[in-house]
């Protein structure tokens, strides 16, 4: 039986310096070395880097989901969309240092050619999903799906602009903005 503590250990470690310095520039020995583990321990849980990568997305899938299902429970559809929305100023920090970690970690997949890159790609899946799924609450029918794509497509824009400019005013003129493109689609599907 694998020890749960020391796997969910190599992924937490392999999850973060993915994120900070990418799937390639990130060896065994780095996350080895992030634990304090020797490589023999390491290799006792994980064979391959792409094992360790399809955990890494397994968890960050995983955590997504339950972050917005949190936000479900929590919050009606506008006030949920909202939260999606100001997640950018919650993480901007990270997100000015290293990036979205969906678009950098898809992004990353997509230049190398990789096979995970479909299933990394299942992390904006579940945001488009959630986002059509909030937006058809709302009433929005078959405008759904585009609005949560234009909303993701937004998302992605400004973090990956943060992530240049490292300014974080922007970020958040962006969040004010996306915030009233919000409330202007609701009052115009009010109005119809």
């Amino acid at each position: 039986m694998v020890p749960r503590k020391t796997h969910e250990d190599i992924v937490a470690a392999a999850n973060a310096l993915f994120y900070e310095r990418g799937f390639e520039a990130t060896s065994f020995a780095d996350i080895a070395a992030e634990l304090s583990i020797s490589r023999g321990n390491f290799y006792y849980h994980f064979k391959t880097k792409d094992e360790i990568l399809s955990a890494v997305i397994a968890k960050r899938i995983a955590d997504r989901e339950a972050l917005l299902a949190h936000w479900e429970a929590a919050f009606a559809p506008p006030d949920a969309i909202l939260r999606f929305i100001e997640i950018l100023i919650t993480n901007q920090s990270k997100i000015m240092a290293f990036g979205c970690p969906v678009g950098t970690l898809t992004t990353e997949l997509a230049k190398l050619n990789h096979s995970a890159q479909v299933d990394a790609n299942q992390l904006f899946t579940v945001f488009r999903v959630w986002l059509r799924q909030q937006f058809e609450a709302l009433g929005f029918a078959e405008r759904s799906d585009d609005l949560a794509m234009h909303l993701l497509m937004r998302s992605q824009g400004v973090a990956t602009l943060a992530t240049a400019y490292k300014d974080a005013d922007f970020v958040r003129r962006e969040v004010t903005d996306m915030s009233k493109w919000l409330e202007h689609q609701i009052q115009q599907l009010a109005s119809e």
